[in-house]
């Protein structure tokens, strides 16, 4: 369903822990249910990952108060542990996230393609609220 010329947003953080951390808590799901919502009324009661190419995932995102919620998921085009992973959603999107190491502090850059149905500055801030969450996440669990 993708356009022809899909329009790329970018965001990124700078998380305060090692790579392995990082990638843990980015690909467990006991972990991506702790971070990852855009805001504090949702929540990730379920996450599912097959992380390889050719693999699935899907985390079940839900508002708090039960008014809405919908599965978010994709195939994984490529997977290198902690350096990349990028995959497919199930509307035909790309996403492409980088993880680099600086030291003990990870860089975290997630590149996707922006759908039709919300504006690009809606999109952009709920991609990079969700990061900040994950961020935060990382950083209050070092050495868990």
């Amino acid at each position: 369903m993708g356009t022809s010329n899909p329009v790329t947003i970018t965001v990124e953080a700078i998380v305060q822990a090692p790579i392995e951390q990082v990638w843990t808590f980015w690909t467990e799901p006991e972990h991506i249910t702790n971070w990852c919502a855009a805001s504090d009324d949702w929540h990730a009661p379920r996450a599912e990952n097959d992380l390889r190419a050719g693999g699935k995932f899907v985390t079940r995102m839900e508002a708090k108060d039960g008014s809405f919620g919908f599965d978010f998921g994709g195939i994984y085009d490529e997977v290198r542990a902690n350096e990349f992973i990028s995959y497919t959603m199930e509307d035909g999107r790309k996403v492409a996230i980088t993880f680099v190491s600086q030291g003990n502090d990870t860089k975290v850059v997630e590149v996707f393609d922006a759908e039709t149905a919300n504006s690009v500055e809606m999109q952009e801030a709920g991609w990079q609220a969700i990061l900040n969450n994950f961020k935060a996440y990382s950083e209050a669990s070092k050495g868990s």
